[in-house]
């Protein structure tokens, strides 16, 4: 199943896409898609449904983020050996992790909010898995029944912030807007494996980021029961899967994102996100 949510900002509405593409409205089904809307048996409550009694959305409109009430937004660091290279450091022995602010959580095709101050606004495609139950000291082998499905994620990421202004990596990550999620939650029966999807990124119509999940040094499995060894992850919490080469900060010379600039991505199979860069207020 495809889920997302349509709507203006803070009052988004369930749906569900159908087989020739078209959004339906799943207010009947579910109040919306969190936590407790990826369970194992709310997902097979809207599985059951048959999805063409559904109200068709003509015109849905903006898309928001494909998850609310997100209480942990953690990210992967240096997570395929290429990327590692390009930034010019070794692959982890462990998975690097960080967090965003769930408050930079945004829709897929909302604007890139470029902050006051920065010099180094960097892109990145990502890989994003959403949790569907409490997750705590997770077995390896049983950590697969912990996802509930997958998304496109934009890490977008203020290098600046992250790199040069003392400590932590979470400044420079965790802006407003550096979280596009989306367009749809992807349950994890339609993803054969997740480690074999092509994923891409272009800014101004010119492709910089064309690689495969199958460069990853950690894949999903292995990342559920690693950060369950350290935090008990929640329904609803979200991991994105860090990324492959060709992120500005690894151009020769680097190259950031500007005012006015588009950013495309997308992944095999879960859609595809498209965000303007404006400056903040």
């Amino acid at each position: 199943m495809k889920l997302l949510r349509y709507g203006i900002a803070g009052h988004e509405r369930p749906g569900i896409v159908d087989a020739q593409g078209n959004v339906r409205d799943l207010c009947s089904v579910v109040s919306d898609i969190n936590g407790k809307t990826l369970s194992e048996e709310s997902l097979k409550k809207i599985a059951s449904v048959n999805i063409e009694s559904l109200p068709i959305v003509a015109a849905p409109g903006r898309i928001g983020p494909c998850v609310t009430g997100v209480g942990k937004f953690i990210c992967i660091g240096l997570n395929y050996a290429d990327h590692a290279a390009e930034s010019g450091l070794d692959v982890p022995a462990e998975p690097v992790v960080f967090m965003k602010a769930t408050s930079a959580i945004t829709g897929p095709n909302d604007n890139i909010i470029k902050p006051r101050n920065s010099t180094k606004l960097d892109w990145e495609v990502e890989l994003g898995f959403v949790i569907g139950k409490h997750a705590s000291y997770v077995e390896l082998e049983n950590a697969m029944d912990y996802i509930a499905g997958y998304c496109v994620i934009n890490d977008v990421s203020e290098r600046n912030f992250q790199l040069e202004r003392g400590g932590q990596w979470d400044k420079g990550k965790g802006c407003d807007s550096f979280g596009p999620i989306g367009p749809y939650l992807v349950t994890k029966d339609e993803v054969a494996d997740p480690l074999k999807l092509t994923l891409w990124l272009k800014v101004n119509d010119k492709i910089f980021q064309n690689g495969s999940t199958d460069q990853m040094v950690f894949g999903p499995a292995f990342l559920v029961h690693y950060l369950s060894q350290f935090m008990s992850l929640q329904p609803g919490d979200i991991v994105s899967t860090g990324t492959p080469p060709g992120v500005g900060l690894g151009q020769k010379p680097p190259l950031y994102l500007t005012e006015g600039d588009v950013v495309e991505l997308g992944i095999e199979g879960m859609g595809v996100q498209k965000q303007v860069v404006v400056n903040a207020k």
